[in-house]
């Protein structure tokens, strides 16, 4: 089993950062770049052996829009991975993966969550395209292609692996019930897309209910499954905020059941904290 950690942007809010941006976690690259130094290491200090970068948000083209030129973009996005082996570094051990994001991060409309694109494959994989190679030589162990909605940027990913030979990945699809990911492709098809590549070391499910988890995990059979849901929380859009709770001693035991079910990589997604990323150590430890 390998314990993941939980949302950064969630932890950085809880270390003081306005997140109130387009560019999300990423913009405290260039503002504070050492919260988010801090935010990997209370992870690792928690009990995840790995850190995703901050880098999920963190594309050339939000950068350029954002003002700055395309080699200063190119710089912030290594400095995600530079921040991640610090914090591995303070730490004294972990892996180091390369938040890769979906292109609905970019346009900041909330089209991660619907997979409802204004790109076809072929302009998807070149949408992605800079930043894959830039993060792929970066330094850091794997890519983390996290929060997929669409079936056509999946098979965009799968074109990029192709020209990353030696980049190991994991794939980690958006689901909007028990059964499909968030533009309606049953999560069997997706995954199987990846099946016979060696370079992707698990497939799975991240920033989804829990209460899915449990059927999702029984559709992923061809890799090691991997599961980082969120908190169980759910997010009021008209009045933009959270509503119910989220028990990190609940999230934990939930944990032990989707090990129980399959799962071989766990950790969180949004509204997930460090007191989560323990608990899931605690019930794993004693499972």
């Amino acid at each position: 089993m390998v314990i993941l950690d939980g949302g950064l942007a969630t932890h950085l809010e809880a270390l003081g950062a306005d997140l109130r941006d387009e560019l999300w976690s990423a913009k405290l690259l260039m503002e504070n770049p050492s919260v988010i130094r801090q935010a990997h290491l209370d992870y690792f200090t928690a009990g995840a052996e790995v850190a995703t970068t901050a880098s999920y948000q963190a594309s050339i083209p939000a950068f350029v829009r954002r003002g700055l030129t395309a080699g200063e973009a190119e710089k912030l996005i290594l400095a995600s991975v530079r921040l991640a082996t610090e914090a591995r570094e303070s730490y004294g051990m972990g892996t180091v993966a390369a938040g890769i994001g979906p292109y609905g991060a970019y346009l900041a409309n909330g089209a991660e969550y619907t997979g409802d694109y204004d790109l076809d494959e072929d302009g998807l994989t070149d949408w992605h395209r800079d930043r894959w190679h830039i993060l792929a030589g970066s330094g850091a162990d794997l890519l983390a292609c996290e929060t997929i909605p669409s079936y056509p940027e999946a098979r965009a990913l799968k074109r990029l692996l192709a020209e990353t030979p030696g980049m190991r990945a994991w794939v980690s699809f958006s689901c909007r019930d028990g059964e499909h990911i968030n533009d309606g492709t049953p999560l069997a098809e997706a995954a199987e897309l990846f099946a016979d590549d060696p370079r992707v070391i698990a497939v799975g499910v991240n920033c989804t209910a829990p209460r899915h988890i449990p059927s999702l995990i029984g559709r992923l059979r061809s890799k090691p499954v991997m599961v980082y849901p969120n908190s169980g929380e759910t997010w009021d859009a008209r009045n933009r905020r959270w509503l119910g709770l989220a028990d990190p001693v609940e999230f934990g035991a939930a944990a032990a059941g989707w090990q129980e079910a399959g799962a071989a990589f766990v950790g969180g997604c949004c509204r997930t904290t460090p007191e989560h990323i323990r608990r899931i150590r605690e019930h794993l430890s004693s499972a």
